[in-house]
């Protein structure tokens, strides 16, 4: 039980759409990510996803829709939504996901991270 600094937490990677966990409660991970450009287009069958952007901005794609998330913001994905995270610079993003999900969903390739390390 152990505080963690997201700072701090955030200093030791810097490779982009590679989520680290830092915690898990409740069969979630909770994991942090840096984005910038386009990830890939993809969803989860079985799983929500929660963003919550700690440092910067990035825009969430939609088929229909884009939305704009700015630090401080929050949305959470449902299972089955296609959506592609898009950040024009480098942002700083907490998900809140189960423990199963992996980063590309159905979509797969080269930036999937099946197993992300624990930071």
């Amino acid at each position: 039980m152990d505080k963690i600094s997201l700072p701090q937490k955030f200093s030791l990677f810097s490779k982009h759409w590679s989520p680290k966990i830092v915690a898990e409660l409740n069969g979630q991970h909770v994991k942090l990510a840096k984005f910038q450009g386009p990830f890939v287009w993809h969803s989860h069958e079985h799983e929500d996803e929660l963003f919550y952007v700690v440092r910067g901005s990035f825009n969430m794609e939609f088929r229909d829709r884009t939305v704009a998330l700015q630090a401080g913001d929050l949305i959470v994905v449902p299972r089955g939504t296609e959506h592609r995270p898009v950040a024009d610079e480098e942002v700083e993003v907490m998900l809140f996901e189960p423990a199963s999900t992996v980063n590309t969903g159905t979509a797969g390739g080269d930036r999937t991270v099946a197993q992300p390390d624990w930071i």
